[in-house]
């Protein structure tokens, strides 16, 4: 097996088209077209996982946060990054991140996070805008079917819960073949009028291609009239957090001490409680600020998420209750999720996850 089938997998799941702008998602060293010997998966990538992929025989390193993040002017090892880097090319070691486009899939970091938890009607906490086109052609009331079905069967037409979704209506077309082409219908050199339908689908802006390719696999035009346009509907099942429900409301306290023990942490920081029962949560992996009152607007008792900075807890506004339990301890069972995504593709290939704690904070209690 190949990485770039491996790194295929990954996209499958979750698209690079869905990561933030500001990240650094994807292959980051090595060549996608080199056999893949072993994976290791991990949340960070150091010193220390590369040698452990090395000793465990993996060649191909599938890490949570980018390595890269900025642009790197010099290798001369003056920082863990470079001394990282340098160890993996020195020892044809690939580098693969998932980073953003993983969090903003539902099934992603924070479903990990939800089902720890043990949520409930699980939603979307901020959709993602600008993920959506939509696609308009034409074509021959006679072809209108097989058009649509292969346009459905390429990933288009998807409206939340509802598939094969598409508008149509009838009218006609003209045009007049030129010198050179060889018309579906009509004459060279003589308008031609032909009755057609206009079909009209939704589609993920990440398979763009494939969706075309589909449309002219099954088009008799030689010349196919169509329009994409960018639409800024939102996605409910793509973006930010998650908030689920809790089967039975419970006391903050009594929610704090099962995070505690769900997530192994030794402590929580956390804002004032409000004495009341909590029936919905809120939850984002990471450093996930920027979303508390996208969490108070949704009537979450309590919002799980990490690097809170002073000020921000003020945010909180004795509306909520907001919980921070560490970056690392947040987004650890990702190394379970992303074995999890890889075994269910290759059962037969060597996955193995991290053995290395790469949390860089410590707790003296």
């Amino acid at each position: 097996m190949k990485i770039n089938e491996v790194i295929s997998c990954l996209e499958d799941f979750a698209p690079l088209s869905l990561q933030e702008d500001y990240d650094n998602a994807g292959l980051l060293i090595g060549d996608a077209n080199r056999e893949c010997n072993g994976i290791l998966t991990t949340l960070d990538i150091t010193e220390e996982i590369v040698a452990e992929a090395i000793r465990r025989k993996c060649n191909l390193i599938v890490a949570h946060h980018p390595i890269i993040f900025r642009g790197l002017k010099k290798l001369n090892g003056k920082n863990y990054v470079e001394r990282s880097v340098i160890a993996a090319i020195k020892s044809d070691v690939a580098v693969y991140a998932i980073h953003t486009n993983l969090d903003n899939v539902t099934n992603g970091v924070n479903y990990k996070i939800a089902q720890k938890l043990n949520l409930q009607n699980i939603q979307v906490l901020s959709p993602k805008e600008g993920t959506l086109k939509k696609l308009v052609t034409f074509c021959p009331l006679a072809n209108a079917e097989e058009v649509r079905n292969a346009l459905f069967k390429a990933g288009a037409g998807t409206i939340s819960n509802y598939s094969e979704c598409s508008y149509n209506v009838e009218g006609y077309g003209s045009f007049k073949a030129g010198e050179g082409s060889q018309p579906y219908m009509g004459e060279i050199g003589k308008r031609h009028t032909e009755n057609e339908t206009r079909i009209e689908v939704i589609f993920p802006s990440y398979l763009q291609q494939q969706v075309l390719a589909s449309l002219r696999l099954s088009h008799p035009y030689e010349e196919i009239a169509f329009d994409i346009y960018p639409l800024t509907n939102t996605r409910n099942d793509i973006g930010s957090g998650l908030i689920g429900e809790i089967q039975e409301p419970v006391p903050e306290d009594d929610l704090l001490l099962q995070l505690k023990k769900a997530f192994g942490l030794s402590v929580i920081r956390h804002t004032a409680l409000l004495r009341k029962k909590i029936a919905k949560v809120a939850v984002c992996g990471g450093a996930g600020s920027f979303l508390i009152s996208a969490a108070k607007a949704a009537g979450a008792g309590i919002y799980v998420t990490s690097d809170i900075k002073y000020h921000e807890f003020f945010d909180a506004d004795n509306t909520i209750l907001l919980a921070d339990i560490g970056h690392y301890e947040s987004e650890q069972f990702t190394i379970d999720l992303l074995a999890e995504i890889l075994q269910q593709k290759f059962p037969n290939f060597a996955v193995l996850k991290t053995e290395t704690n790469t949390n860089p904070v410590n707790y003296f209690i």
